[in-house]
């Protein structure tokens, strides 16, 4: 343990002759935190001239608080600096240099750290635009992104600078609530319960034990829950490594017992708390409401039952008056406490919501009733209209529609949800010997699986991580995950996927990829990054958003003064005013339905709905988006460009024909072509190996192969060497020539033909002369005809790429029906390495799941399987969902276009048709509602070619 030095520095005694650790142990431990904690950071210095200028800096920087160690090369020009981000910034060290008279001239960019929030309290476009101000107005915040819909923010900060509860403060700062989901780039966490650990001091113990273990980058501890939060690196450690440390910590009577916690998924439990107070907030505002309801509109009309409301309680307070402004009291404060939360929070960061709206038209229509009751109480003749039902009705409804709408938006993450619950809960976990015999077996949890572990997989079982297969065979269902609807075979050395289903055999597996690290997390990552991701598209309700409630509230008010004027002015007949109403409460009753009517929350709702849905249902049928960017990118795709190898193609050379033009028999030119190409790595070498060791064993020879002398590899044309006493070349024409061999006009012939079949012809020379040919071809997989077809059906056009001659380029292109370019945006599909400057450059890339990493990092849109179809799935979906987000724009810009002015009473001279306050309200949830509802219908959707495909 470091705690001699820390000693020293508290207090200058000698720690080396200490015995007793327990009293110096907590203290000390802090430090070694803070040297867990230091940064290097490194510049690029100016005007150095000597050594002593190197000295200058280094004293300079050495007498900095927080600078551990500071070294400085005169010959390159740098420095090097260790310090500690809580005690100084980076930034600091850069200005004290440039005080000493030294430029800077390379500063480079901070580690940039990962927090993801759960962001409470939006209700549309605004707030989550409030929230995106305030947390890029916090020093040290590199970019920060909320979704309304998902009700997440992932912001990328400097942690010198900031930290995630300077973040979270900001947020709570502006009116809402903030939880971290998760903080840093750690790739794996695991969370364990300690038992035992009954002090700060064995707390202390434990954290300690796993800070020293190789691998683990954080440590965060709870003492009051009795768990612990471990960041490690699978590389290196594992979950069942950091329990056993654990236990290794306790000494004499001290036992530690460590055992894995799954913390509840907050996503779910938070849906169901905000479901919940939602409906328990309905049904509260219902128990005052409905009554009202009973005794303003139902009882009057059936007298003599409601002739008891009629009472005067006071000069001309009715008793029907007094109960319904009891009643609604608690409905307007306390029920309707949130709308006044809302309102003062939107209010103090100079913005306006659907809060301010509802909280300004229950008070004029509250006020207002309780200015009548007032006057009704005072004087002994008097009639007026109150509106106390106008109030609680208006709330009870809008807080309907916020219960159903937060039912709805829970069904947008149905499809992750369902990828999430792919991963098994258990697993079978076998220990072998040197030999390779199972010795034990044990039942463990997925959690707990490490790198490297040998897991045991019964027929009918999900595959608990990522891994190889390293004995048995069965045939894998992968559907789940890349929508292959067919189950794969998997055999010694193949690939299997966590989360898949084992048809019929046993497997043993040894992971390759566990935790946060496998192709499910992945894929799960992936789509909440893209349903973070705000769609271009989206700047539409941004901008209305910015002026839709001052404007509404301006509307509001000339409608009222309108109306107010008109009736002033006798400019409308008496009989339109309802009965127990006046000019002015038919004014103001309309200029409520306009503040009430107006919504901006189905504006905001219109696009992160329809994308999370969309990315979801992608997922689920193995294409990947990532983001509303490449989602809306997609869907004006005009042209689809084509790698040819790999991606058109299988990828895989194959000798579809083997030739002679010479007197060797097939066996002799087999054996003499398998002995040159066998020292070849090429794909082509291979496939010809493979062809004619077939070819020998079909004609039964059992000849050792023989071992070709001399061997030389001639780049891009083939190879040359001595296979017994003769001399082979193996290649292309151009290796002909260039070894002076000659090509007969039958061999030209020959090779013309098969390149015009999109066939690579290598020929075979021994002693200097053409023994025969094999012609070997990239095979186009069996859906690229029907893909390319079905895209011209869609008006996009097909072009390829490719670096084969222009004859088997050609026949390709043929074969498929690609044609010339004449799209605008353009879509690469890519498998490649050498594709992932195309799929960057192009307005959409896609890469094939069987491809590289590199051209998977590089694409817009990955294809989980090697199916081609999946390309017209990925543009077709993608035009489901502009035309789904544009019909819910139509449909929420519709709805406030129109209800507004019929609110506004345009309809009611004409057709007496006018909507109360309270129906105002109900139209305005359901505005919300059913653009959710909308965007939901995209949950329905089906690939279009397995449609076309069945049908055929």
């Amino acid at each position: 343990m470091r705690l001699m030095d820390s000693n020293n520095l508290d207090g200058g005694v000698d720690a080396k002759g200490m015995d007793d650790l327990k009293e110096p142990l907590l203290k000390p431990l802090d430090i070694n935190n803070k040297d867990k904690r230091i940064r290097t950071v490194k510049f690029k210095i100016g005007d150095i001239e000597c050594a002593s200028c190197a000295t200058t800096i280094e004293s300079v920087l050495g007498k900095l608080d927080g600078v551990k160690n500071a070294t400085v090369s005169p010959i390159q020009g740098q420095a090097a600096v260790n310090y500690i981000p809580e005690l100084i910034t980076a930034k600091k060290i850069k200005e004290a240099i440039e005080d000493a008279g030294f430029p800077v001239d390379e500063f480079p960019e901070q580690d940039v750290a990962v927090t993801q929030l759960r962001i409470k309290g939006m209700a549309c476009t605004s707030c989550s635009e409030s929230v995106e101000s305030a947390l890029r107005m916090i020093a040290g915040v590199k970019n920060a992104v909320v979704g309304l819909a998902l009700e997440e923010a992932k912001v990328h900060f400097d942690p010198s600078l900031t930290d995630t509860s300077c973040i979270i403060q900001a947020i709570e700062d502006a009116g809402f609530g903030a939880d971290l989901i998760s903080s840093g780039n750690d790739v794996n966490k695991v969370h364990l319960k300690l038992e035992g650990v009954n002090s700060p001091e064995d707390m202390s113990i434990v954290q300690s034990s796993l800070e020293s273990v190789e691998g683990v980058n954080n440590v965060e501890v709870d003492f009051a829950e009795k768990k612990v939060t471990i960041a490690y690196d699978s590389n290196l450690t594992g979950p069942r490594s950091l329990i056993h440390c654990v236990e290794k910590a306790g000494r004499d009577l001290k036992l530690y017992q460590a055992s894995l916690y799954v913390p509840p998924r907050r996503r779910e439990a938070e849906q169901k708390h905000e479901i919940q107070m939602y409906r328990n907030q309905f049904f509260l505002s219902c128990l005052f409401s409905v009554p009202i309801f009973f005794f303003s509109m139902v009882l009057p009309m059936l007298p003599p039952y409601g002739n008891w409301l009629e009472y005067k309680v006071h000069n001309t307070l009715t008793v029907g008056m007094l109960l319904r402004w009891i009643l609604c009291t608690p409905v307007q404060f306390i029920v309707g406490r949130r709308f006044y939360v809302g309102s003062y929070h939107a209010l103090r960061r100079r913005s306006a919501n659907m809060d301010v709206l509802v909280a300004l038209g229950t008070n004029v229509a509250y006020f207002y009733s309780v200015y009548i009751a007032m006057k009704a109480l005072a004087l002994d003749k008097f009639e007026g209209q109150d509106f106390f039902e106008t109030s609680s009705m208006l709330i009870s409804f809008i807080l309907l529609g916020k219960f159903l709408e937060v039912i709805a938006k829970g069904k947008t993450s149905d499809a992750l949800a369902k990828l999430t619950d792919l991963a098994p809960d258990t697993a079978y976990l076998l220990s072998l010997d040197d030999d390779g015999n199972v010795i034990s077996e044990m039942e463990i949890s997925t959690q707990l699986i490490q790198r490297n572990d040998i897991l045991k997989i019964v027929p009918g079982a999900k595959v608990p991580a990522d891994g190889i297969v390293v004995s048995g065979q069965s045939y894998v269902n992968e559907s789940m995950i890349t929508g292959e609807a067919r189950p794969i075979a998997k055999r010694l050395g193949d690939k299997v996927i966590g989360g898949t289903i084992n048809e019929n055999g046993c497997l043993q597996v040894k992971a390759t990829h566990v935790g946060a690290e496998t192709a499910l997390s992945q894929i799960v990552q992936l789509v909440e990054a893209a349903q973070l991701a705000r769609a271009p598209v989206q700047k539409l309700a941004d901008q209305i958003s910015k002026f839709f409630v001052p404007t509404v509230v301006i509307a509001a008010f000339l409608t009222w003064l309108g109306w107010f004027i008109l009736g002033e002015f006798g400019l409308y007949p008496k009989h339109w005013i309802p009965k127990g109403m006046d000019k002015f409460e038919l004014a103001l009753q309309f200029g409520i339905s306009v503040l009430v009517v107006a919504c901006p929350c189905a504006l905001g709702l219109a696009t992160p709905t329809a994308v999370m849905v969309a990315t979801g249902k992608g997922a689920s049928q193995g294409v990947l988006i990532k983001g509303g960017n490449s989602l809306e990118k997609a869907h004006k795709v005009k042209t689809v460009v084509f790698d040819k190898t790999g991606t058109l193609t299988v990828g895989k050379p194959e000798v579809v024909s083997a030739v002679l033009f010479s007197n060797y028999s097939m066996e002799e030119f087999c054996a003499v072509a398998t002995a040159a190409e066998a020292n070849s790595e090429h794909p082509i070498a291979k496939s010809i190996v493979e062809h004619a060791k077939r070819l020998l064993m079909k004609f039964g020879s059992t000849e050792h192969v023989m071992e070709a002398k001399d061997f030389e590899v001639h780049t891009g044309a083939g190879v040359r060497g001595r296979v017994g006493d003769k001399m082979v070349l193996v290649g292309n024409k151009r290796l002909m020539r260039d070894c002076n061999v000659q090509v007969r006009p039958e061999v030209e012939e020959y090779v013309s033909e098969n390149e015009k079949l999109a066939r690579t012809c290598v020929l075979v020379a021994i002693d200097g002369k053409v023994a025969g040919s094999f012609a070997v071809t990239d095979p186009v997989k069996p859906e690229a005809v029907r893909v390319i077809s079905y895209l011209h059906s869609m008006s996009i056009s097909s072009i390829m790429v490719t670096g084969d001659n222009w004859a088997t380029a050609a026949a390709i292109a043929k074969e498929v029906g690609i044609d010339k370019l004449k799209g605008l945006t353009v879509a690469m599909v890519g498998d490649g390495i050498n594709d992932s400057p195309a799929l960057v450059a192009a307005d959409v890339g896609m890469a094939i799941g069987a491809g590289t990493d590199v051209a998977i990092e590089a694409a817009d849109i990955v294809l989980m399987k090697s199916n081609l179809e999946d390309v017209v799935t990925a543009i077709h979906l993608s035009r489901k969902t502009m035309s789904r987000i544009r019909l819910n724009y139509v449909w929420a810009l519709g709805y406030n276009i129109l209800g507004m002015p019929i609110a506004a009473g345009v309809l009611f001279p004409f057709t007496g048709i006018r909507l109360p306050p309270w129906l105002a309200g109900a139209c305005m949830a359901a505005s919300s509602l059913s653009v959710v509802c909308s965007s939901l219908l995209l949950q329905s959707y089906k690939k279009p070619l397995h449609i076309s495909a069945k049908s055929a």
